[in-house]
C-alpha cells in the first residue's frame, strides 16, 4: 500500500473515492460540509431523508454526486463527537480501511486525519489510519492450494492534514505507520506458521533473511553445542526431548554510537509446546504455536528499527526450542544448573518459557544493556488476571517500567502492571536445589513467573511482559495480533528523540 499527505479541500479532489465523516445525528463533519456546499447540498439532503444516522460502524456509498470531481464519496459514521476518543478513532479507521477495500477504488484521499480526538495529536491520528489500512490487507494464505481473490484492491491513500505546515509532520508519521506495520506483519506471518515448518532452525533462518533484508542488521545462531559449552543447561533442559535442536539467535542493530549502551529485546521461542512430560490438555493445542510470538515480536520490532533508522542501538535475543515429550525429555524433579550458575529443580516441564528465558537474561548481561525487555507467552494466569486486552507488566526499575507505560498510551498498545514484590519470592523454594521453576500453588501465577524471572535480571534494569492473552487471538478470528511490536516500536522511538533524534519533525 502507498501512503501519501496532502493539504487541500475536498470538492478539489481527482480520486476514485473520497472519505468523508458523518456525526451521530447526520451532521457533517467541517470538511464534509465544505463538500455539501460545493455539490448544493446534496449529502445534508441524504441524510434528512435517514439515509445515514452517523453512528459507528456505519458507511455509505455514492456515486456520480453533481459537481463533484470525485468518482465515488464514502461517508463514515463518527459517533458523537464529543465521545470521540482514541478507542472509538481506532474503530473507525479499522471500519473505513475495510469500507474502502469493498469500494472497488484503487486510490483514495481520507479526510478523518483533523477529526477533535481528546488528547491525540495529527501524528497519532495518522499513524492509527495508516496502521488500521494495513491491518484491514493483511490476510495468511501463503500455505493454501487456492488462493483467496480478493476484490481490486486500494493500492494508494492520501491522507489530508489541515494545513500545509502540518506535511512535514504528516509524512513522518506516515513513515512511522508503515514501519511499525510492516514489523506487525512480520509479527503476525512468523506467528501463523505452522509448528511442522517454523522450527527453531527456520526461525533462525528467517532472522537471517531480514538480516540479508536490512544492511544494518547482523543475525548470528548459537547452536546446542555451544550452549552446552556456556552452561546454559535450563534452556537445553526444554530441547532435550525434541528431534529439533535449539538455537540462540541473536540479532544486532547498531546504529548509535560506539559509547551508547544497547537496548536488549529477549523473545520467547517455543515454536511448539506440548508441555513435555507435563503433557497439555489435547483441546486447544493446535495454538501452542503462537508460543513462540514473544521471538516474533522482537525480529518484527527490530525490522521496524531497520525501515526508521533509529540512531540507537538494539540487540535481539531468542532461545528457540520446541518443547517435546520423548525418551531424552526432562522430568518433572530434575535439576538443572543455569547459566547463572543457579540451580533450578523442574517440578513441572510445562514451565518451559522460564527456563530458556532465564539462560537469554543471563546472556545479555555481557551487552551491558541499557535495558532489558523480555516479552514471552508466558503465563495463562496472567490471561485469568488480566483478559485479552493488555500485556501483563512487571519490572525492576520504576522509571522503565513508567517508559512502557508511557509508550503503551501513545500506541494504543496498552500494558498493566502487576506487583514483583519480594514477599511472592518465598513460594519459590526449592527443598533440593536453588529455586523451583513453579510455586507450590496456583496462586498469582504470572506475578510467580516474572518472580522467577528477576532472580537472573538483578545486575540491569529489566522489564517483563508476559503476553499470554494478547499475542493471538482465537475462535473464527485466530491469528496472530502481532502485537506487542507497536509498544517496543514506540519505547525505542522515545528512547531515540531522548538521545537527540529530530525524526524529521524540529525544523518544522
Amino acid at each position: 500500500m502507498e501512503f501519501a499527505v496532502k493539504s487541500g479541500h475536498p470538492e478539489k479532489q481527482r480520486t476514485a473515492c473520497l472519505a468523508l465523516g458523518v456525526y451521530e445525528s447526520r451532521r457533517l463533519t467541517p470538511d464534509a460540509e465544505r463538500f455539501d456546499r460545493a455539490c448544493g447540498g446534496y449529502l445534508n439532503n441524504l441524510l434528512r431523508r435517514g439515509d445515514l444516522e452517523g453512528k459507528p460502524g456505519q458507511s455509505l456509498l455514492l456515486f456520480n454526486l453533481p459537481g463533484a470531481l470525485t468518482e465515488r464519496v464514502l461517508l463514515v459514521g463518527c459517533g458523537r463527537e464529543r465521545e470521540l476518543d482514541d478507542r472509538r478513532f481506532r474503530q473507525l479507521a479499522a471500519h473505513t480501511a475495510k469500507a474502502l477495500n469493498d469500494t472497488g477504488a484503487m486510490d483514495a484521499v481520507v479526510y478523518l486525519a483533523d477529526l477533535p480526538v481528546k488528547g491525540r495529536d495529527l501524528d497519532w491520528k495518522i499513524r492509527q489510519i495508516v496502521e488500521a489500512v494495513e491491518e484491514s490487507h493483511y490476510h495468511f494464505d501463503q500455505l493454501k492450494s487456492k488462493k483467496d481473490a480478493p476484490r481490486r484492491p486500494l493500492r494508494k491513500m492520501t491522507i489530508n492534514v489541515p494545513g500545509r505546515r502540518d506535511l512535514a509532520i504528516g509524512e513522518q508519521a506516515v513513515r512511522e505507520g508503515s514501519a511499525i506495520a510492516g514489523g506487525v506483519k512480520l509479527t503476525k506471518d512468523l506467528g501463523n506458521m505452522p509448528p511442522n515448518l517454523c522450527t527453531p532452525a527456520w526461525l533462525a533462518e528467517q532472522a537471517q533473511a531480514l538480516a540479508g533484508e536490512f544492511p544494518t542488521l547482523q543475525a548470528t545462531v548459537l547452536e546446542e553445542a555451544e550452549m552446552e559449552q556456556l552452561g546454559m543447561g535450563a534452556l537445553l533442559a526444554v530441547s532435550r526431548g525434541s528431534a529439533q535442536p535449539a538455537k540462540l539467535i541473536r540479532v544486532n542493530y547498531r546504529q548509535g554510537s560506539a559509547l551508547q549502551k544497547p537496548f536488549v529485546l529477549v523473545g520467547k521461542g517455543v515454536t511448539f509446546d506440548t508441555g513435555g512430560i507435563s503433557l497439555k490438555p489435547g483441546e486447544g493445542m493446535d495454538e501452542m504455536k503462537y508460543d513462540m510470538c514473544g521471538a516474533a515480536s522482537v525480529l518484527g520490532t527490530l525490522r521496524a528499527c531497520a525501515e526508521l533508522q533509529l540512531p540507537l542501538n538494539v540487540t535481539g535475543l531468542i532461545p528457540a526450542v520446541e518443547n517435546m515429550p520423548g525418551g531424552q525429555a526432562t522430568r518433572p524433579g530434575d535439576i538443572v544448573t543455569s547459566l547463572s550458575g543457579q540451580t533450578v529443580e523442574i517440578l513441572n516441564t510445562d514451565a518451559e518459557g522460564r527456563l530458556i528465558l532465564c539462560d537469554a537474561l543471563s546472556y545479555a548481561e555481557r551487552d551491558e544493556p541499557a535495558a532489558v525487555i523480555d516479552i514471552a507467552t508466558l503465563t495463562g494466569a496472567c490471561i485469568i488476571a488480566l483478559g485479552r486486552h493488555p500485556h501483563g507488566l512487571f519490572s525492576n526499575h520504576p522509571p522503565l517500567a513508567h517508559a512502557l507505560q508511557i509508550a503503551a498510551a501513545a500506541s494504543s498498545d496498552r500494558v498493566w502492571e502487576l506487583p514483583l514484590w519480594d514477599d511472592y519470592q518465598e513460594g519459590l523454594d526449592s527443598n533440593f536445589a536453588d529455586m523451583a521453576n513453579i510455586a507450590g500453588s496456583r496462586d498469582g501465577g504470572a506475578i510467580m513467573a516474572a518472580c522467577f524471572l528477576s532472580r537472573f535480571a538483578k545486575k540491569f534494569h529489566w522489564a517483563h511482559l508476559d503476553i499470554a492473552g494478547t499475542a493471538w487471538k482465537t475462535g473464527k478470528a485466530k491469528g496472530a495480533t502481532g502485537r506487542p511490536v507497536p509498544l517496543l516500536a514506540q519505547y525505542l522511538l522515545d528512547r531515540a528523540v531522548e538521545a537527540g533524534w529530530d525524526n524529521g519533525r524540529a525544523a518544522h
